[in-house]
Formats: structure tokens, sequence, C-alpha cells
């Protein structure tokens, strides 16, 4: 049975709000707009609904440039205009801060870059009938597709390539990084050598199996703030490189000056704010738990000649601070600070803290455990995932 409803402001996941005696999350709808509506989940306290007519359209609501928008799950936001995407994730920034924080602030500079062909980096599905694409929306069922508007060209250049590899036996997933070069990396499967060779006759400069490098070259080289960046294909980057660059700039500038001083950057990866700031500071201390990862920042430190940054190897729960730290990075997974990190973080007291986040829920519930003992001068968005719902952003925080 349907329904007609009014969206009326923006919510984490893709979702619109509306009321109808209870709180209502649409899919498909933008706020503002009058939409018909099929209730398809029943909760005590709300319901979620998917829009099956727009009656009264937004002037922001645009044609999707995927022909699988909408089955497909990667992406949620390509009917709305990027203009209004931006505005809307800030809507939702704010209210997090508010409702979850106790903060109440508008954030400053939105940090942006390209809307298309911006993904470095690609996690595709294999369905065991051999179909490679993403997850359709909340199933395991894979979508699909010829290219993605997400992706940069280079990927969808080897994407029918690559498809031709498939099937082999127990493959789950390809990966697929793009920088100077391209590597693939199958997980699942076992070591295949027609695969491997096939996938490089793709174009692919290297080819690995589960944890195992098995031909070409074991990472694709980017450039940050004119240093040499590696990343193997176990290793997580932001897949939208040019406004990463942007960001690892904006948040340098940000610390200015920083010289002499002792940074802390946790959650390190290879090394993506720890290699540009260890030109100012006395010493950068990158911890970082994942080997692969640590490889990398350790062979990124030696390719530009940083002898003022050390990598250790270790969880951000296990690391033991040593001497005293001016400025702690933080960069954590979505799930944001362990109780134990966030304790050991003020505990210590370094002057400034830079918190790089992926989820405005767990920012504002982490920012409100520091805001007695560190003022939050602002918020940046990033909007590192266009047309998907992924909220990040950076916040800047100095000592009281």
């Amino acid at each position: 049975m349907s329904e007609i409803l009014k969206s009326l402001a923006p919510a984490y996941g893709g979702y619109s709000i509306a009321r109808n005696g209870k709180v209502i999350f649409i899919r498909g709808a933008i706020p503002g707009e009058v939409v018909e509506v099929d209730i398809v989940e029943k909760k005590r306290d709300y319901s979620v609904a998917s829009v099956v007519n727009v009656l009264e359209p937004s002037e922001d609501r645009v044609k999707p440039l995927c022909p699988v928008f909408g089955t497909c799950g990667g992406c949620q936001l390509q009917f709305i205009s990027y203009k209004r995407q931006l505005a809307m994730k800030s809507e939702i920034l704010i209210d997090s801060l508010s409702r979850l924080g106790g903060i109440e602030m508008q954030p400053g500079e939105v940090l942006f870059d390209r809307q298309w062909n911006y993904r470095h980096r690609a996690q595709l599905k294999v369905s065991r009938q051999g179909e490679v694409g993403f997850f359709r929306e909340s199933t395991r069922d894979v979508v699909g597709f010829d290219e993605c508007p997400l992706l940069v060209q280079e990927i969808n250049e080897v994407l029918p390539g690559i498809k031709g590899t498939v099937p082999v036996q127990n493959l789950r997933e390809i990966h697929i990084s793009a920088g100077d070069e391209l590597t693939v990396l199958l997980r699942g499967a076992e070591y295949d050598g027609e695969a491997c060779v096939k996938v490089m006759e793709t174009g692919a400069s290297g080819v690995a199996f589960n944890d195992v490098h098995a031909a070409g070259q074991a990472y694709v080289m980017l450039d940050i703030s004119g240093l040499k960046y590696s990343v193997s294909p176990w290793t997580f980057f932001q897949a939208h490189w040019s406004l990463n660059r942007r960001v690892v700039d904006f948040v340098a500038n940000a610390l200015q000056p920083f010289e002499g001083e002792r940074i802390l950057d946790l959650y390190a990866g290879a090394g993506n704010f720890s290699l540009p700031l260890s030109s100012g500071a006395a010493e950068v201390i990158a911890v970082e738990d994942n080997r692969h990862a640590a490889d990398d920042a350790a062979r990124n430190m030696e390719m530009n000649d940083i002898k003022n940054c050390r990598i250790v190897r270790s969880s951000a729960e296990k690391y033991k601070f040593t001497g005293k730290f001016d400025v702690i990075i933080l960069d954590p997974p979505r799930p944001g600070l362990t109780a134990e990190v966030a304790r050991k973080v003020l505990d210590h007291g370094a002057s400034r803290i830079v918190y790089v986040s992926c989820n405005p829920s767990t920012l504002a519930r982490d920012l409100k455990k520091m805001k007695d003992k560190y003022e939050v001068e602002s918020v940046h968005q990033i909007d590192f995932f266009p047309n998907t719902f992924h909220i990040e952003a950076a916040a800047f925080l100095r000592i009281r």
C-alpha cells in the first residue's frame, strides 16, 4: 500500500526523513519533494520507504549518469545535483555534531574536487555465476556493469579484460588500484597461472592472489605534496586521490607553524599525513597495525630520503606514547576511537589534535569526550565520495 509524503530533511545513509505519525526514512527523495512511496520495512519506532513516484520534484533532481543506478548499491545520490549533495551532507554533519556531540557550530570550508571518474580503487564482487560488479543494495546479489562513472578511466578500460579472467575457482573479489601503473588483487582464489597471465594481458602491471604477490609490479605509485607515494594491493589509500592531495595540504597549512614539533600519526597507513608533515616537524612517529601498510610506509620514507619519520608497527590501542607530542593526527576507521585510545589521547594532552573522520556519528561522539579538555576550533566537511551517502570531515582541536 502506497502513501504520499513530503520529504523534510536529509538523513545519513542516503535517506530523507518524513513524518506520518512516526518517522519514515525514504530512499530516493530530496528534501522538499512530495513523493508517493511504498513502505518496505516497519519497525516499532520508524518505517523505511522507497519512492515509486515523484509528485512534486525538486529543482535539484537530475538524471543519473549510470544505467544501473538504483539497482547497483555502489552509490545512492546520483539523482541529486552535486551542489545539493554537498549541502545535504553539511546539514547531516551539523545535526550529528549538535545532537550527538553537543557541539553547536557551522562547518568551515568544504573540501571537494571531481564528482566523476575520481576513484583510484575498486573492490569488485564476484558471484558464483561469475558476474563481476557491486552488490545490490542490502543484498549479496552482484550487479554487473560495463563501466562505472565513479571509477577513473584507467580502471574502466581494463574491466572488460578483467572480467574475462572469470570464472576462477573460489574467486570472491577483485581489487584494482590505479596510480602510475595498475595492480590487481584476486581475493578467495588460490594462485592460477592462466588467470595471472590473462590479467597481465589486460594492461595490469602487477597481480596478487590473496596475501601473495604473484607477478609484475608489487605496488602502484602516486604523488603527494611532491613526494613519491607507493601503495601495495593490500594497503588502504584514499580512493579520491586528487582531493586527498588537497586535504593533506589543507591540514599541513592549518597546522602551521609546526617547525621543531613532534607529531604522532595514529592509524598512519602508508604515511598519507606523516610523509608531508615530516618536512617541517622535528620528528614524526607513524603508528600502523597493518603489516602491508607499515611496509609501504617504510619504503616511502626510504624512497623520499626522509630521516625524521619513523614507522611503528602497532595498533593504536597497544602503542605506548614515548615522550611528549605537540600534535596528534587521528584518522581512525569508521567505528571511530576505542575507549582506550580516546583515554590515552586525552591523558597525553598534546597541544593540538587533527581528527579526520569517515563517520559523522562517531566523530560527534569522540569530540564530545574531548571537548572539556579541548576546544573544537573548526570542522570541515570533506567529500571523498561524491554521489554516495558517505560523509567525511576534519576537526581541528586545541587544548584549553
